[in-house]
């Protein structure tokens, strides 16, 4: 097929989140040429024959590479873009993937620029069939991940730090017990190893207090029709945990949002949940089906188990994609859950119960992992929250393994039905603030909503949908 074909036929390409509206004529919809909008995308296309030829190429790639387009299409194969360990791993993992399964997304690579520099991408991939269900093209999504190899960089840069730091104070302590020896000079010592000491647990704790900011989103976007809130609490000062979420649009009036809890703490932990938001969220923006989105972070958290040198990591991770109806005062909800607490649902009319997901596994346990999906709806006034276990398995009972739990929670909650997300959290953080040194494990907290009308609108409650296995 020759690149003009393939450009007559490669139209469905999507909008890319964030591109700027057109022009909106008058009395009708906003429009905006499809095919601009292809080339110019925030993301890199390309489409190739089924040998890796490329057929097509959108600008943006073409610029991140600095190449040329006719230089390019017609002359180069996918695997020319690779640096030499890419083109290896392409060869023998992506490419027997991609025809066996016909798709594959959110693999990270790196590609070779022309002047010789490498670029740090999420791939996805996908054949295309003609009407015989013969394979006659592979499109190709390139998501640019400098960012998260930069986080990965300074993720390894703070480890040594603290290696180091730990070795200052313990030679600091070796010259305390020499200095007993001599009374004044001991003192002086004394005074001088402690002052390092809490120096550098000062800046350690500033160190993973930026590293946890890092992880998690400077604000939630403002979604029309939607009452979003979410916090954050940290079990301790001196660790990074492993919890995080995300809110971001996907499409027109839909937005995808996630909460999960990474196992474990620390640096490793916190280069896992780095990794976990970008994979959710090019996913998303991939696959809209919160199914979907679980198995793509499956998938990579157990290859990187299956490569990696040291504990296994996993998740609990909840996924899911609101589509508000302003029109009705109603927000639609789809989830998946893989092993993470139920979410919790209040009704304006004052009922509260748990949106259950039964038998969704851990994620990045094992492969082709099984995850549970439910749905409802969210009238006026309803609101759904999310949060990890920290909240639940607090000690909060007489006996050493009494804990908040379930039940507990849904009693708690259930005095502010009605009154909003913004409410709700607040209300949840005050009692964390109470939980004290019961609280051992991080918390996070996400929660939406349909707003309540203005006067005189109607109220419509919300139906919730049995979860889907």
């Amino acid at each position: 097929m020759s690149p003009e074909e393939e450009r007559g036929d490669d139209t469905d390409a999507p909008s890319p989140p964030g591109a700027a509206p057109a022009a909106t004529p008058p009395g009708g919809l906003p429009t905006d040429d499809a095919e601009e909008l292809y080339d110019s995308a925030p993301c890199g296309y390309l489409s190739t024959l089924m040998d890796g030829t490329i057929v097509r190429i959108n600008a943006t790639l073409l610029r991140w590479l600095g190449l040329e387009r006719g230089a390019t299409v017609g002359r180069k194969r996918f695997a020319d873009l690779l640096t030499a360990g890419g083109r290896l791993y392409h060869e023998t993992h992506f490419a027997p993937l991609l025809r066996i399964r016909g798709e594959i997304g959110g693999l990270a690579l790196e590609l070779r620029a022309a002047d010789g520099s490498r670029l740090p991408v999420l791939v996805s991939s996908s054949v295309k069939h003609d009407a015989e269900g013969e394979p006659q093209l592979i499109r190709t999504t390139v998501f640019e991940a400098s960012d998260r190899r930069s986080y990965e960089e300074e993720l390894l840069r703070q480890r040594k730090a603290a290696d180091q730091a730990r070795g200052r104070a313990e030679e600091a302590s070796r010259r305390a017990e020499q200095a007993q020896r001599e009374a004044e000079r001991a003192q002086r010592e004394a005074e001088a190893a402690r002052g390092q000491a809490d120096g550098a647990r000062t800046r350690l704790e500033e160190t993973f207090r930026v590293l946890q900011q890092a992880l998690l989103p400077p604000e939630l976007p403002t979604v029309p029709g939607v009452e979003l809130d979410c916090h954050y609490r940290p079990a301790s000062p001196d660790r990074v945990g492993g919890d995080f979420y995300d809110v971001f649009e996907i499409g027109a009036d839909r937005w995808a949002f996630f909460l999960g809890d990474v196992s474990g703490h620390g640096p490793e932990a916190a280069a896992v949940t780095s990794q976990a938001r970008y994979t959710l969220r090019a996913a998303a923006l991939h696959d809209q089906d919160p199914l979907g989105a679980l198995s793509v972070l499956n998938d990579a958290l157990c290859e990187n188990n299956a490569g990696g040198d040291g504990d296994p990591r996993y998740c609990t991770a909840v996924v899911g994609f609101l589509e508000p109806d302003r029109a009705r005062g109603e927000v639609r909800v789809r989830l998946a859950s893989g092993g993470h607490p139920p979410a919790l649902v209040l009704r304006a009319t004052g009922g509260a119960e748990y949106l259950v997901t039964p038998g969704g596994m851990l994620v990045g346990v094992v492969p082709d992992a099984d995850f549970v999906s439910a749905a409802t709806t969210l009238g006026a006034g309803d609101t759904m929250l999310l949060y990890t276990d920290g909240l639940t398995e607090a000690h909060t009972g007489a006996g050493p393994g009494e804990l908040f739990g379930g039940d507990g929670l849904l009693d708690f909650a259930r005095a502010f039905a009605g009154c909003g997300a913004k409410r709700l959290v607040a209300e949840v953080r005050a009692l964390l603030d109470r939980f004290g040194a019961a609280l051992d494990d991080d918390t996070a907290l996400l929660a939406f909503g349909a707003p309540v009308p203005r006067r005189g609108a109607p109220r419509r409650p919300g139906r919730a949908a049995a979860p889907r296995p």
